[in-house]
């Protein structure tokens, strides 16, 4: 097991600092002069060539990788170029609201899902199996911001149940907060319980066709021990690999979602930085969700041997 931690850990380490390359030059290719966006279209050749050598970009591009490479090493994102403000403390605490809407919409979608899709693959073929696939399907073939502005239009501006623009924080009012989030908790939740429905199904069948499930019915299990104990765990393997995917994907995706609801998340400020040529902010933040990424899909690889034995010993 140690030995499967250490290979998991190091494989990490060639896949943040490709990111981080790929991150920084790739941002470069964007149209526009940052020193002369901040300055203005008025400012003078000489201010512009100024600027540029203070924010060094008069340097060579492998320059300013290596320098810009050994200040994340250091844990400084640098300060970004339209506020000022530094990078870091910045993607954290739009990086708050994310988590909060990212984790409760996904928690809430493998609560429901993944039972949803167990029972559906035990009773493969009945009137409950072909209701949970055609919901799957459903929410599958729904846009998560055409989703998103069809419950802001029912539940905000016709019934007015929950607010339809702005936000609270926790820390301000917990129950005033939860009205701002409830709606994106819940666009995000209907459309991944689609996505886990079908995964949870389909490896759940398959485990059902396994020897030992027909060997445990013989011996005279009960059915519902044998679905929860038997065919559980290893059902719930595969999909728990789509979850950290799915969590990944979110955690680095949602700047449509936020935008619709008007949230100040962390996809919202890529945005933003994006159309204001702010480089730092930009390579802070994909570099912030390249690391999550990859530490979500580290703790899942690490959870897979609890499910399955075979994977640590391999």
């Amino acid at each position: 097991m140690a030995l499967y931690v250490l290979k998991r850990l190091l494989a990490a380490i060639p896949t943040l600092l490709l990111v981080a390359a790929s991150v920084f030059f790739l941002m470069r290719l964007i149209p526009g002069d940052p020193a002369l966006l901040i300055l203005g279209d008025a400012a003078t050749p000489e201010s512009v060539a100024d600027l540029r050598a203070a924010m060094g970009l008069d340097r060579s591009l492998p320059v300013q990788f290596g320098l810009w490479l050994s200040q994340v090493a250091a844990g400084d994102l640098g300060l970004s170029i339209t506020s000022g403000e530094a990078v870091g403390p910045l993607i954290l605490d739009r990086f708050g609201v994310t988590a909060a809407i990212v984790l409760a919409a996904v928690a809430i979608a493998a609560l429901v899902a993944v039972p949803a899709g167990m029972l559906a693959a035990w009773r493969q073929g009945s009137w409950g199996d072909i209701a949970a696939v055609s919901l799957a399907t459903l929410l599958l073939s729904i846009p998560s911001f055409w989703l998103g502005l069809i419950l802001l239009l029912v539940f905000g501006l016709k019934l007015g149940w929950v607010p339809v623009v702005g936000y609270v924080t926790f820390a301000e009012d917990a129950w005033a907060a939860l009205g701002y989030i409830a709606l994106p908790v819940a666009t995000l939740a209907l459309v991944e319980i689609g996505v886990l429905i079908r995964m949870a199904r389909a490896s759940t069948i398959e485990v059902l066709r396994l020897d030992y499930i027909a060997h445990a019915r013989a011996k005279g299990v009960p059915e519902h021990r044998v679905l929860l104990r038997h065919a559980f765990p290893n059902a719930f393997a595969p999909t728990l690999t789509l979850l950290g995917l799915v969590l990944g994907n979110l955690l680095g995706g949602i700047a449509v979602i936020e935008t619709v609801f008007t949230l100040p998340g962390l996809g919202r400020l890529l945005v933003e930085a994006i159309f204001a040529r702010d480089y730092p902010v930009i390579q802070g933040v994909m570099l912030f969700i390249a690391l999550v990424y990859v530490g979500v899909n580290l703790v899942v690889d690490l959870l897979y041997p609890v499910f399955d034995p075979r994977v640590a010993a391999s």
